[in-house]
């Protein structure tokens, strides 16, 4: 098993370890992976902690900018209660009758099936001939009352003994909990699960959720750090209205979308724009400490879609949906000078995400497609200094037995160059390439070795019993590589 000095089992010679192993510090901003003066790349999770203790338990700031729109929405909220109560009653009254014959989570009554997400009205929103709503009114109409507002509290002594000072002790023994930060989240079922982002989520001690005005306490039910994705439970809520989901993997370069949040504490916000490209990925380093521990583990982003609908502190967490006013995508991050708007979001494809989420919900533990390697990439330098064959790639320091690349004849010192064709040049895009696939899948491997390259087909596997790698790599110091592709055990790496 490669450790972290760049050493393989057996002697075998290989590249050390490279920037490539890009980590995660939410809700922080990371590190630019490129060039110094090129943008940076940030979680939009709104950040804003207290500078004082309040007195009770719960402190929310105050916005006089949210508390004017709040007022003036009152306003017009009121004139639409005057000349629209037919249409609102329709509506109710259509979504009610819609559910007939369904259990609380929308989908067929069976007590023994998984819950459902999602609505089950595929109604258009492209064409309300009798209110003469326009593509954008009708999608915000149809999509607002199922996008919360998420606040995160935490309690002020536990700040303080995160940094040092302070008992660190929690909200049981009577600390205020003070508002650290804010965020958005997607509602699923009807009683109140919702899909949001693990960086909002982390490290708070109470949740709050609004949803079309009406506030719930709220729990984590589950989160896949490594894929930014977190459930929450709104408690004792019924009747919501679960989002309708879409289909990520047919998005057109060019298509009309609307980002839907709490951009800077704004509730119920909107903005439009277009899908700029698809498949962009990346994967976001974990943080340090002062004595340079890692704070956390790699985040990996596969097949983002990128959008130029505006993306804002507090839009984490919140709906990306087309012109169907279906759900196709999480926001989730930002690439700016500024850490602000740019017009280049990013958003966590709803195929991956609710897929992840339905596992969450149903109690299991998400999974992922596992290779079963540990890497290192190649580059010129390393190339040249121990007389690889090929500049680019990603080197094989170590193969776990049982797993799908030791079943195809995958080797220690082997370069994988290609993924199903695709140019494979460093580590970081293989581990790119394998967790856009599903456990199960079959892919092809293009393989150089000792100067000569064969196509392998490869039957990925599961990370399932490696999930608690997490709490392991913390306590046993395993490597990111370890973690991600299930490479050798710590005997292993001891031999």
């Amino acid at each position: 098993m490669t450790d972290m000095n760049g050493t393989t089992p057996s002697g075998a010679p290989m590249p050390p370890v490279g920037d490539d192993h890009a980590h995660q510090a939410p809700p922080q901003p990371v590190q630019p992976t490129q060039p110094a003066q090129t943008a940076q790349t940030y979680y939009y999770q709104q950040s804003q902690p207290q500078q004082h203790a309040g007195t009770v338990t719960y402190e929310k700031k105050s916005h006089g900018l949210r508390t004017f729109l709040l007022a003036f929405a009152g306003a017009l909220l009121a004139c639409a209660l005057a000349f629209g109560a037919f249409g609102i009653f329709n509506a109710v009254t259509g979504a009610a009758s819609g559910n007939a014959g369904k259990d609380n989570n929308g989908g067929p009554s069976d007590s023994g099936s998984s819950t459902v997400l999602g609505s089950q009205d595929s109604s258009s929103t492209s064409g309300d001939e009798d209110e003469n709503l326009t593509l954008p009114e009708s999608v915000a109409k149809k999509c607002l009352p199922s996008v919360a507002a998420i606040d995160v509290y935490t309690s002020q002594s536990a700040m303080s003994g995160m940094y040092g000072y302070g008992n660190g002790a929690g909200p049981g023994d009577g600390s205020t909990l003070t508002q650290s930060s804010l965020g958005s989240g997607v509602v699923l079922t009807d009683d109140g699960y919702i899909i949001t982002n693990y960086h909002v989520v982390e490290g708070g001690e109470a949740f709050k959720v609004t949803i079309e005005g009406e506030q719930y306490d709220a729990d984590v039910v589950g989160a896949d750090p490594s894929s930014d994705v977190a459930v929450i439970k709104a408690r004792d809520a019924s009747g919501l209205t679960a989002i309708e989901i879409g289909d990520s993997d047919d998005l057109v370069i060019g298509e009309w979308v609307m980002t839907i949040g709490s951009p800077f504490g704004l509730e119920q916000s909107v903005a439009t724009g277009i899908v700029s490209a698809t498949s962009r990925s990346q994967i976001m380093d974990s943080g340090t400490d002062m004595y340079g521990q890692s704070t956390g583990e790699a985040t990996i982003y596969p097949n983002m879609i990128q959008t130029d609908a505006a993306i804002n502190p507090g839009n984490s967490g919140g709906a990306l949906v087309d012109a169907d006013g279906k759900l196709i995508g999480i926001n989730t991050l930002i690439t700016s000078y500024s850490g602000n708007y740019s017009g280049v979001g990013f958003a966590i494809p709803v195929n991956y995400a609710v897929n992840l989420a339905q596992q969450i919900i149903d109690g299991k533990t998400p999974t992922h497609a596992q290779l079963g390697v540990s890497l290192s990439t190649v580059n010129e330098q390393s190339a040249q200094r121990y007389g690889l064959p090929t500049d680019t790639g990603a080197y094989v320091a170590s193969v776990s037995k049982g797993s799908g690349a030791a079943e195809a004849g995958i080797q220690v010192g082997d370069i994988i160059t290609a993924f199903d064709g695709q140019p494979v040049e460093s580590a970081s895009d293989l581990m790119l390439d394998v967790r856009s696939k599903n456990p199960g899948d079959k892919v092809t491997l293009t393989v150089n070795r000792n100067g000569q390259e064969q196509d392998i087909d490869v039957t990925l596997g599961s990370d399932e019993s490696s999930q608690s790698a997490s709490t392991q790599q913390q306590e046993g110091g395993s490597s990111l590589f370890e973690h991600l592709f299930g490479g050798g055990s710590s005997q292993d790496k001891a031999a």
